[in-house]
């Protein structure tokens, strides 16, 4: 039997969830914060996770039975520290995960943590093929790797490809940290935010960007820019663990962050979500730090090295940060009536911590985003619910 041909065919029109696209001498790189927001902060960290196309995905409608897909990976290891794993692209048809493949090659950037020196490797372009797709029209998603920066460099398939239709569900924009982002997930479909947002059937553009939701304007000027349906905000532990500010700015900061994004979006569903339980930070400050005695054995863990005696002067903890949230938000509602709280233990909590405990004391395995994603699903975005759209 004869292969099939396969035609190489336009990316850009069917890249959904990223703000933007650069043209890079490969192809193009999905970049989840524009670059306007990018030029107002040089840190390394928030230039790598925003390129990190976390719920960015190709959505396409096709007969076509063989699709491949090119892609171009930047990986960061740190030396000492166990790589994680190689990252997954998914394919959906027809709204079913059906396939996924393994990414290779690429960029490695390895860091050595004590001197901050790093060496970069170059690898080649990956190729993920997906054969035996079931014939006749359908709807396909391709979700790109969560935990790295991934260029598009082509797409092939045996049949014509049109972008997926548009505008039939509800845009569901929302912001956090890592546990957002997608850390220890073991695919890009098993992101908390991407479970809900399969199972409600709404339409994700995800903004959880690893360490780095500290109530930067850029941030809240993105999102206040972005077109929703509703909007999700998730606030807290990058706040403790990098220690950032004090209770006398975190206040200020949150209503700041609020009114920019009421600015663009004055009635839209809102909701402020509170962290989830994480043992090491409910009373202990930040900041975090790698627990080196576990680094020795191999195995990566955080802890946090603050003080609890200094909350008295300011220092914020999650309890704390619980506690200011959902004062803000109950101050807020008689002005904003479209404005809600979610306390994250909901989500997770400390009866959870037990049967599925943060395997590196910080972030929730796979197991428990998917738990926390059907809660959301559930709390949130269910029927009843505060970020409930009837279209």
């Amino acid at each position: 039997m004869t292969s099939p041909t396969l035609t190489s065919v336009p990316v850009a029109p069917l890249v959904r969830g990223a703000a933007e696209l650069e043209r890079t001498p490969r192809g193009l790189l999905p970049h989840r914060l524009p670059a306007w927001a990018r030029a107002q902060c040089a840190d390394p960290q928030l230039a790598t996770v925003e390129s990190q196309p976390s719920g960015v995905r190709l959505v396409l409608r096709t007969a076509a039975t063989v699709l491949e897909v090119d892609t171009y990976r930047r990986r960061v290891v740190y030396a000492g520290v166990p790589p994680r794993p190689d990252g997954v692209v998914d394919l959906v048809v027809d709204g079913v995960l059906t396939a996924s493949a393994t990414t290779s090659g690429g960029t490695t950037v390895t860091v050595d943590m004590r001197t901050g020196a790093a060496h970069e490797e170059a690898g080649e372009v990956c190729t993920s093929r997906f054969e035996g797709l079931p014939g006749g029209t359908k709807d396909v998603e391709v979700w790109l790797p969560h935990i790295e920066t991934t260029e598009l460099v082509d797409l092939r398939a045996d049949a014509p490809v049109a972008p997926g239709p548009t505008g039939d569900r509800a845009v569901w924009l929302h912001h956090g940290s890592s546990v957002s982002h997608g850390s220890n997930a073991a695919r890009p479909t098993g992101t908390w935010p991407a479970v809900a947002s399969r199972t409600a059937d709404v339409e994700l553009v995800n903004l959880g960007l690893g360490g780095s939701a500290l109530l930067d304007p850029f941030v809240a000027r993105t999102l206040r820019d972005a077109p929703a349906d509703v909007i999700s905000v998730k606030i807290g532990i990058n706040l403790v663990n990098a220690d950032l500010m004090r209770v006398r700015a975190f206040g200020p900061a949150v209503h700041g962050f609020l009114d920019t994004i009421r600015d663009g979006h004055p009635e839209t569903p809102l909701l402020v979500v509170s962290p989830i339980f994480c043992g090491i930070h409910e009373d202990t400050p930040g900041p975090g730090a790698f627990d080196t005695d576990a680094l020795a054995e191999g195995v990566v863990r955080f802890r946090a090295t603050g003080d609890p005696g200094e909350v008295v002067a300011g220092k914020l903890t999650l309890t704390v940060i619980r506690a200011e949230l959902e004062r803000i938000v109950r101050e807020r509602q008689p002005s904003d009536p479209n404005l809600h709280h979610l306390d994250g233990r909901e989500l997770y909590g400390p009866d959870d911590a037990q049967p599925h405990p943060l395997p590196d004391a910080l972030h929730p395995d796979a197991a428990t985003h998917q738990i926390i994603g059907e809660r959301f699903a559930r709390l949130a975005l269910g029927e009843g619910g505060p970020l409930t759209v009837r279209r």
